[in-house]
Protein backbone atom coordinates (compact mmCIF):
# COMPACT_ATOMS: atom_id res chain seq x y z
CA UNK A 1 0.00 0.00 0.00
CA UNK A 2 1.22 3.11 -1.14
CA UNK A 3 0.61 6.79 -1.93
CA UNK A 4 -3.08 7.23 -2.19
CA UNK A 5 -3.99 7.45 -6.17
CA UNK A 6 -7.01 8.42 -8.20
CA UNK A 7 -7.14 6.57 -11.65
CA UNK A 8 -9.23 6.99 -14.45
CA UNK A 9 -10.33 4.88 -17.23
CA UNK A 10 -7.89 5.64 -19.73
CA UNK A 11 -4.85 4.83 -17.23
CA UNK A 12 -6.08 1.18 -16.49
CA UNK A 13 -7.26 0.26 -20.14
CA UNK A 14 -3.29 1.24 -21.21
CA UNK A 15 -1.80 -1.15 -19.16
CA UNK A 16 -1.35 -4.85 -19.15
CA UNK A 17 -2.83 -7.09 -16.27
CA UNK A 18 1.17 -8.01 -15.21
CA UNK A 19 1.22 -3.59 -14.94
CA UNK A 20 -1.86 -3.11 -13.21
CA UNK A 21 -0.82 -5.81 -10.67
CA UNK A 22 2.18 -3.21 -9.24
CA UNK A 23 -0.12 -0.61 -10.09
CA UNK A 24 -2.61 -2.50 -7.25
CA UNK A 25 0.35 -3.39 -4.69
CA UNK A 26 2.06 0.06 -4.71
CA UNK A 27 -0.40 2.26 -4.55
CA UNK A 28 -4.27 2.23 -2.22
CA UNK A 29 -6.59 2.82 -5.69
CA UNK A 30 -9.18 5.37 -5.18
CA UNK A 31 -11.94 3.93 -7.80
CA UNK A 32 -14.37 6.44 -7.98
CA UNK A 33 -17.88 5.90 -9.36
CA UNK A 34 -16.90 7.89 -12.65
CA UNK A 35 -14.48 5.01 -13.38
CA UNK A 36 -17.49 2.61 -12.70
CA UNK A 37 -20.18 4.29 -14.97
CA UNK A 38 -17.55 4.67 -17.94
CA UNK A 39 -16.65 0.99 -17.71
CA UNK A 40 -20.39 -0.22 -17.95
CA UNK A 41 -20.85 2.29 -20.43
CA UNK A 42 -18.96 0.41 -22.69
CA UNK A 43 -21.54 -2.28 -22.58
CA UNK A 44 -23.93 -0.47 -24.47
CA UNK A 45 -21.55 -0.02 -27.45
CA UNK A 46 -21.83 -1.66 -30.71
CA UNK A 47 -18.95 -4.54 -31.11
CA UNK A 48 -15.51 -3.45 -32.56
CA UNK A 49 -12.49 -4.50 -34.15
CA UNK A 50 -11.00 -5.59 -30.17
CA UNK A 51 -14.09 -7.74 -29.62
CA UNK A 52 -18.36 -7.58 -28.20
CA UNK A 53 -18.69 -5.23 -25.83
CA UNK A 54 -18.48 -7.65 -23.21
CA UNK A 55 -14.82 -8.81 -23.51
CA UNK A 56 -13.87 -5.07 -23.21
CA UNK A 57 -15.37 -4.97 -20.25
CA UNK A 58 -14.32 -7.92 -19.13
CA UNK A 59 -10.37 -6.78 -20.14
CA UNK A 60 -10.79 -3.69 -18.04
CA UNK A 61 -12.33 -6.04 -14.90
CA UNK A 62 -8.93 -8.02 -15.09
CA UNK A 63 -7.46 -5.12 -14.30
CA UNK A 64 -9.30 -3.74 -11.14
CA UNK A 65 -7.44 -2.99 -8.33
CA UNK A 66 -8.39 -5.67 -5.28
CA UNK A 67 -5.64 -5.73 -2.90
CA UNK A 68 -5.75 -1.84 -2.03
CA UNK A 69 -8.14 -0.43 -4.09
CA UNK A 70 -11.07 1.96 -2.22
CA UNK A 71 -14.55 2.58 -3.10
CA UNK A 72 -15.88 5.94 -3.08
CA UNK A 73 -19.21 7.45 -2.17
CA UNK A 74 -20.92 9.11 -5.09
CA UNK A 75 -20.23 12.52 -5.00
CA UNK A 76 -23.95 13.48 -5.10
CA UNK A 77 -24.59 11.67 -2.35
CA UNK A 78 -21.69 13.61 -0.51
CA UNK A 79 -22.50 16.74 -1.73
CA UNK A 80 -26.04 16.42 -0.25
CA UNK A 81 -25.03 15.57 3.06
CA UNK A 82 -22.42 17.99 2.71
CA UNK A 83 -25.56 20.42 2.75
CA UNK A 84 -27.33 19.02 5.48
CA UNK A 85 -24.11 19.40 7.97
CA UNK A 86 -22.61 15.91 7.71
CA UNK A 87 -19.15 16.88 6.10
CA UNK A 88 -16.83 14.23 4.90
CA UNK A 89 -12.99 15.25 5.51
CA UNK A 90 -10.91 16.36 2.52
CA UNK A 91 -7.62 15.35 3.53
CA UNK A 92 -6.72 12.19 1.27
CA UNK A 93 -8.84 9.61 3.02
CA UNK A 94 -11.35 8.06 1.41
CA UNK A 95 -15.15 8.27 1.59
CA UNK A 96 -15.79 4.35 1.55
CA UNK A 97 -19.15 3.06 1.00
CA UNK A 98 -20.71 0.32 3.28
CA UNK A 99 -19.16 1.04 6.77
CA UNK A 100 -21.12 -0.92 9.79
CA UNK A 101 -20.44 0.46 13.30
CA UNK A 102 -19.92 -1.90 15.70
CA UNK A 103 -18.80 -1.98 19.44
CA UNK A 104 -14.52 -0.21 19.31
CA UNK A 105 -14.78 0.01 15.24
CA UNK A 106 -15.91 -0.24 11.94
CA UNK A 107 -16.92 -3.01 9.76
CA UNK A 108 -16.46 -2.67 5.88
CA UNK A 109 -18.11 -5.19 3.67
CA UNK A 110 -16.72 -5.38 0.39
CA UNK A 111 -19.14 -3.08 -1.48
CA UNK A 112 -21.70 -3.60 -4.57
CA UNK A 113 -18.84 -2.29 -7.45
CA UNK A 114 -16.21 -4.80 -6.12
CA UNK A 115 -18.26 -7.84 -6.19
CA UNK A 116 -19.36 -6.48 -9.72
CA UNK A 117 -16.04 -6.36 -11.18
CA UNK A 118 -15.26 -9.78 -9.44
CA UNK A 119 -18.02 -11.09 -11.48
CA UNK A 120 -17.12 -9.22 -15.04
CA UNK A 121 -13.85 -10.87 -14.49
CA UNK A 122 -15.71 -14.10 -15.08
CA UNK A 123 -18.11 -12.73 -17.85
CA UNK A 124 -21.09 -12.09 -15.89
CA UNK A 125 -23.57 -8.95 -16.08
CA UNK A 126 -26.59 -8.17 -14.08
CA UNK A 127 -29.16 -5.96 -15.60
CA UNK A 128 -28.84 -4.06 -11.90
CA UNK A 129 -25.79 -2.71 -12.65
CA UNK A 130 -26.08 -1.24 -16.16
CA UNK A 131 -29.52 0.59 -14.52
CA UNK A 132 -27.31 1.92 -11.43
CA UNK A 133 -24.49 3.20 -14.16
CA UNK A 134 -27.64 4.26 -15.90
CA UNK A 135 -28.98 6.75 -12.81
CA UNK A 136 -25.53 7.98 -12.59
CA UNK A 137 -24.62 9.20 -15.84
CA UNK A 138 -28.06 10.83 -16.20
CA UNK A 139 -27.35 12.75 -12.77
CA UNK A 140 -23.99 13.89 -14.72
CA UNK A 141 -25.91 14.73 -17.96
CA UNK A 142 -28.98 15.87 -16.69
CA UNK A 143 -27.85 19.35 -15.71
CA UNK A 144 -29.50 22.32 -17.55
CA UNK A 145 -27.40 24.52 -19.09
CA UNK A 146 -30.32 27.59 -19.60
CA UNK A 147 -31.13 27.17 -16.03
CA UNK A 148 -27.14 27.12 -14.99
CA UNK A 149 -26.60 29.99 -16.94
CA UNK A 150 -29.30 31.79 -15.91
CA UNK A 151 -28.75 31.26 -12.06
CA UNK A 152 -24.82 32.40 -12.50
CA UNK A 153 -26.15 35.96 -13.77
CA UNK A 154 -28.47 36.25 -11.33
CA UNK A 155 -25.17 36.21 -8.89
CA UNK A 156 -23.85 38.52 -11.33
CA UNK A 157 -21.32 36.01 -12.80
CA UNK A 158 -20.83 35.66 -16.89
CA UNK A 159 -17.82 33.37 -17.48
CA UNK A 160 -17.79 34.01 -21.76
CA UNK A 161 -14.81 36.81 -20.78
CA UNK A 162 -12.62 34.29 -19.75
CA UNK A 163 -9.48 34.35 -21.37
CA UNK A 164 -7.91 30.88 -19.55
CA UNK A 165 -8.56 28.40 -17.59
CA UNK A 166 -6.59 29.78 -14.74
CA UNK A 167 -8.93 32.97 -15.03
CA UNK A 168 -12.11 30.08 -15.74
CA UNK A 169 -11.23 28.65 -12.11
CA UNK A 170 -10.79 31.75 -10.23
CA UNK A 171 -14.16 32.90 -11.45
CA UNK A 172 -15.81 29.79 -10.54
CA UNK A 173 -14.58 30.06 -6.88
CA UNK A 174 -16.06 33.74 -6.35
CA UNK A 175 -19.11 31.88 -6.87
CA UNK A 176 -18.79 29.66 -4.13
CA UNK A 177 -16.54 32.05 -1.81
CA UNK A 178 -19.09 35.36 -2.40
CA UNK A 179 -20.65 36.68 0.59
CA UNK A 180 -23.45 38.60 -1.20
CA UNK A 181 -26.79 36.63 -2.09
CA UNK A 182 -25.50 33.43 0.10
CA UNK A 183 -28.30 32.22 0.06
CA UNK A 184 -29.40 32.17 -3.40
CA UNK A 185 -25.92 30.69 -4.16
CA UNK A 186 -26.85 27.66 -1.74
CA UNK A 187 -30.17 27.21 -3.11
CA UNK A 188 -28.39 27.02 -6.44
CA UNK A 189 -26.14 24.43 -5.08
CA UNK A 190 -29.00 22.19 -4.06
CA UNK A 191 -30.72 22.57 -7.63
CA UNK A 192 -27.14 21.55 -9.09
CA UNK A 193 -26.96 18.82 -7.15
CA UNK A 194 -30.48 18.00 -7.39
CA UNK A 195 -31.14 17.40 -4.11
CA UNK A 196 -34.84 16.14 -3.28
CA UNK A 197 -37.14 19.12 -2.36
CA UNK A 198 -37.83 17.70 0.90
CA UNK A 199 -34.82 18.29 2.44
CA UNK A 200 -34.18 21.84 0.96
CA UNK A 201 -35.60 22.99 4.56
CA UNK A 202 -33.28 20.71 6.40
CA UNK A 203 -30.43 22.80 4.21
CA UNK A 204 -31.65 25.77 4.82
CA UNK A 205 -32.40 24.88 8.71
CA UNK A 206 -28.56 23.66 8.87
CA UNK A 207 -27.12 26.90 7.61
CA UNK A 208 -29.03 28.86 9.34
CA UNK A 209 -28.08 27.29 12.40
CA UNK A 210 -24.43 26.98 11.36
CA UNK A 211 -24.39 31.23 11.28
CA UNK A 212 -25.45 31.48 7.70
CA UNK A 213 -21.52 31.17 6.78
CA UNK A 214 -20.42 31.71 2.70
CA UNK A 215 -21.22 28.31 1.26
CA UNK A 216 -17.58 27.30 1.20
CA UNK A 217 -17.53 27.32 4.79
CA UNK A 218 -20.70 25.89 5.67
CA UNK A 219 -20.35 23.29 3.04
CA UNK A 220 -17.00 22.44 1.90
CA UNK A 221 -17.23 19.64 -0.71
CA UNK A 222 -19.38 20.47 -1.68
CA UNK A 223 -18.76 23.96 -2.84
CA UNK A 224 -15.25 22.21 -4.76
CA UNK A 225 -17.38 20.28 -6.46
CA UNK A 226 -19.73 23.29 -7.56
CA UNK A 227 -16.55 25.10 -8.26
CA UNK A 228 -15.65 22.32 -10.70
CA UNK A 229 -19.26 22.50 -12.47
CA UNK A 230 -18.98 26.09 -12.64
CA UNK A 231 -15.58 26.24 -14.12
CA UNK A 232 -16.61 23.66 -16.56
CA UNK A 233 -19.43 25.66 -17.98
CA UNK A 234 -17.12 28.83 -17.75
CA UNK A 235 -14.64 26.70 -20.05
CA UNK A 236 -17.21 25.75 -22.85
CA UNK A 237 -18.74 29.07 -22.93
CA UNK A 238 -15.60 30.56 -23.89
CA UNK A 239 -13.94 27.34 -26.01
CA UNK A 240 -11.46 26.82 -23.90
CA UNK A 241 -12.45 23.32 -23.81
CA UNK A 242 -14.35 21.74 -26.62
CA UNK A 243 -17.93 21.12 -26.41
CA UNK A 244 -17.97 18.91 -29.54
CA UNK A 245 -16.53 16.12 -27.61
CA UNK A 246 -19.31 14.64 -25.36
CA UNK A 247 -17.20 12.85 -23.44
CA UNK A 248 -15.74 15.88 -21.93
CA UNK A 249 -18.23 15.91 -19.36
CA UNK A 250 -17.61 12.55 -18.01
CA UNK A 251 -14.12 13.50 -17.60
CA UNK A 252 -14.52 16.56 -15.82
CA UNK A 253 -16.66 14.56 -13.35
CA UNK A 254 -13.34 12.69 -12.34
CA UNK A 255 -11.92 16.34 -10.46
CA UNK A 256 -14.38 16.21 -7.74
CA UNK A 257 -13.09 13.10 -6.08
CA UNK A 258 -9.62 14.90 -6.79
CA UNK A 259 -9.88 15.67 -2.46
CA UNK A 260 -9.87 12.19 -1.43
CA UNK A 261 -6.37 11.39 -2.97
CA UNK A 262 -2.85 11.96 -3.16
CA UNK A 263 -2.44 11.80 -6.89
CA UNK A 264 -4.39 11.34 -9.83
CA UNK A 265 -3.23 9.38 -12.55
CA UNK A 266 -4.35 10.05 -16.01
CA UNK A 267 -3.80 9.68 -19.48
CA UNK A 268 -6.53 12.20 -20.32
CA UNK A 269 -5.59 15.42 -21.62
CA UNK A 270 -8.74 16.87 -20.28
CA UNK A 271 -7.47 16.01 -17.28
CA UNK A 272 -3.47 16.90 -17.80
CA UNK A 273 -4.91 20.54 -18.75
CA UNK A 274 -7.53 21.32 -16.14
CA UNK A 275 -6.89 18.72 -12.95
CA UNK A 276 -3.77 21.27 -11.44
CA UNK A 277 -5.99 23.85 -10.86
CA UNK A 278 -8.04 22.24 -8.11
CA UNK A 279 -5.07 20.29 -6.39
CA UNK A 280 -4.01 20.83 -2.92
CA UNK A 281 -0.57 21.80 -2.39
CA UNK A 282 0.27 18.21 -1.51
CA UNK A 283 -1.34 16.82 -4.48
CA UNK A 284 0.16 15.92 -7.81
CA UNK A 285 -0.70 15.03 -11.29
CA UNK A 286 1.16 12.09 -12.78
CA UNK A 287 0.97 11.62 -16.41
CA UNK A 288 -0.33 7.92 -16.86
CA UNK A 289 1.33 7.23 -20.06
CA UNK A 290 4.86 8.33 -17.72
CA UNK A 291 3.48 5.71 -14.91
CA UNK A 292 2.65 2.69 -17.26
CA UNK A 293 6.10 2.79 -18.75
CA UNK A 294 7.76 2.54 -15.03
CA UNK A 295 5.31 -0.23 -14.39
CA UNK A 296 6.42 -1.69 -17.29
CA UNK A 297 9.91 -1.19 -16.50
CA UNK A 298 9.56 -2.56 -12.79
CA UNK A 299 7.78 -5.62 -13.90
CA UNK A 300 10.29 -6.72 -16.22
CA UNK A 301 12.77 -6.32 -13.55
CA UNK A 302 10.93 -8.51 -11.10
CA UNK A 303 10.64 -11.22 -13.84
CA UNK A 304 14.50 -11.32 -13.55
CA UNK A 305 14.00 -12.93 -10.16
CA UNK A 306 14.15 -16.72 -9.54
CA UNK A 307 11.08 -18.53 -9.77
CA UNK A 308 11.14 -19.58 -5.89
CA UNK A 309 11.45 -15.83 -4.98
CA UNK A 310 8.45 -14.90 -7.02
CA UNK A 311 6.54 -18.30 -5.70
CA UNK A 312 6.75 -16.04 -2.03
CA UNK A 313 4.10 -13.67 -3.59
CA UNK A 314 4.11 -9.97 -4.18
CA UNK A 315 3.22 -9.73 -0.77
CA UNK A 316 6.37 -11.74 0.28
CA UNK A 317 9.37 -10.25 -1.80
CA UNK A 318 7.66 -6.53 -3.31
CA UNK A 319 8.22 -4.33 0.18
CA UNK A 320 8.87 -1.22 -1.85
CA UNK A 321 9.32 -0.24 -5.27
CA UNK A 322 12.84 -0.23 -6.89
CA UNK A 323 15.14 2.45 -6.64
CA UNK A 324 15.41 4.78 -10.04
CA UNK A 325 11.84 4.08 -10.91
CA UNK A 326 8.98 6.86 -11.11
CA UNK A 327 6.75 4.90 -8.84
CA UNK A 328 9.60 5.06 -5.97
CA UNK A 329 9.75 8.78 -6.81
CA UNK A 330 6.60 8.61 -5.82
CA UNK A 331 6.64 6.93 -2.77
CA UNK A 332 9.89 8.74 -1.74
CA UNK A 333 7.87 11.87 -1.97
CA UNK A 334 4.47 10.84 -0.17
CA UNK A 335 5.28 7.81 1.89
CA UNK A 336 6.84 7.96 5.14
CA UNK A 337 10.59 8.35 5.55
CA UNK A 338 12.90 5.37 5.79
CA UNK A 339 10.10 2.45 4.75
CA UNK A 340 13.35 1.09 2.56
CA UNK A 341 15.31 0.77 6.01
CA UNK A 342 11.94 -1.02 7.94
CA UNK A 343 12.95 -3.91 8.76
CA UNK A 344 10.78 -7.24 7.84
CA UNK A 345 9.28 -8.13 10.90
CA UNK A 346 9.21 -11.90 11.60
CA UNK A 347 6.42 -14.16 11.50
CA UNK A 348 4.90 -15.46 14.63
CA UNK A 349 2.88 -17.93 14.67
CA UNK A 350 1.08 -17.77 17.84
CA UNK A 351 0.74 -13.78 17.28
CA UNK A 352 -0.92 -14.19 13.74
CA UNK A 353 -3.16 -16.69 15.58
CA UNK A 354 -4.75 -14.34 18.01
CA UNK A 355 -4.60 -11.49 15.80
CA UNK A 356 -6.89 -13.91 13.08
CA UNK A 357 -8.61 -14.90 16.75
CA UNK A 358 -9.56 -11.19 17.74
CA UNK A 359 -10.12 -10.11 13.83
CA UNK A 360 -13.06 -12.81 13.84
CA UNK A 361 -14.61 -12.13 17.06
CA UNK A 362 -14.17 -8.68 15.90
CA UNK A 363 -16.57 -8.92 12.48
CA UNK A 364 -19.42 -11.11 14.42
CA UNK A 365 -20.39 -8.41 16.93
CA UNK A 366 -23.94 -7.11 16.22
CA UNK A 367 -24.03 -3.57 14.49
CA UNK A 368 -24.97 -0.14 16.56
CA UNK A 369 -28.02 2.12 15.99
CA UNK A 370 -27.12 5.19 14.61
CA UNK A 371 -27.59 7.01 17.90
CA UNK A 372 -25.47 4.24 19.23
CA UNK A 373 -22.54 4.94 16.41
CA UNK A 374 -22.73 8.45 16.80
CA UNK A 375 -22.29 8.29 20.51
CA UNK A 376 -18.98 5.98 20.07
CA UNK A 377 -16.01 8.05 20.47
CA UNK A 378 -12.92 6.70 18.40
CA UNK A 379 -12.10 3.36 16.40
CA UNK A 380 -10.27 1.09 17.70
CA UNK A 381 -9.91 -1.59 14.91
CA UNK A 382 -10.99 -1.41 11.32
CA UNK A 383 -12.07 -4.17 9.13
CA UNK A 384 -12.02 -4.18 5.36
CA UNK A 385 -13.17 -7.71 3.66
CA UNK A 386 -11.71 -8.13 0.54
CA UNK A 387 -11.36 -10.55 -1.98
CA UNK A 388 -8.03 -11.30 -3.80
CA UNK A 389 -7.02 -13.39 -6.33
CA UNK A 390 -4.44 -15.94 -5.79
CA UNK A 391 -2.52 -15.05 -9.47
CA UNK A 392 -3.29 -12.05 -11.75
CA UNK A 393 -1.35 -12.23 -15.23
CA UNK A 394 2.49 -13.99 -14.51
CA UNK A 395 2.09 -13.39 -10.54
CA UNK A 396 1.37 -14.90 -7.51
CA UNK A 397 -0.53 -12.01 -5.72
CA UNK A 398 -0.18 -14.50 -2.49
CA UNK A 399 2.52 -17.42 -1.48
CA UNK A 400 2.10 -19.92 -3.94
CA UNK A 401 1.48 -22.66 -1.28
CA UNK A 402 -0.84 -20.81 0.36
CA UNK A 403 -3.83 -22.93 1.40
CA UNK A 404 -7.04 -22.68 -0.47
CA UNK A 405 -10.04 -20.76 1.64
CA UNK A 406 -11.97 -24.15 1.79
CA UNK A 407 -15.65 -21.50 1.74
CA UNK A 408 -14.43 -20.28 -1.45
CA UNK A 409 -16.31 -22.57 -3.96
CA UNK A 410 -15.50 -19.52 -6.85
CA UNK A 411 -11.82 -20.23 -7.60
CA UNK A 412 -11.17 -16.55 -7.81
CA UNK A 413 -9.38 -15.84 -5.02
CA UNK A 414 -8.33 -16.38 -1.39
Amino acid sequence: MGPIALFDKSFLQSVSVDESVWFDHFFLAVICPIFYVETLADLAKEPSKRGPPEIIVREIAQKFPEMGGSPCVFHNEMCINDLLGYHVPMDGRVPRPGACAVKSGTIFDQSSEEIAFQRWQRGQFHEVERLSAANWRHQLASLDLTVFAKELRTLGIDGKTCKSLEQARDLARSVVTGRDKVHSRLAFAAQVFQAPSQVHPRILAAWTQAGQPTLDTFAPYAAFVLSIEVFFQFALAAGLIAAERPSNRTDIAYLFYLPFSTIFVSSDNLHRRCAHLFMRRNQEFVWGIDLKAALKEMNADFLKLPESERDKGIIGFGRSPPEGNLVATLWDRYMRKGYREAPNRKRDPERDAELLRKLKSFTKQPTLSPEEAAAQQEDEMLSIQRRVSRKRGSWWQVPKDLPDDPKDDSGAGV
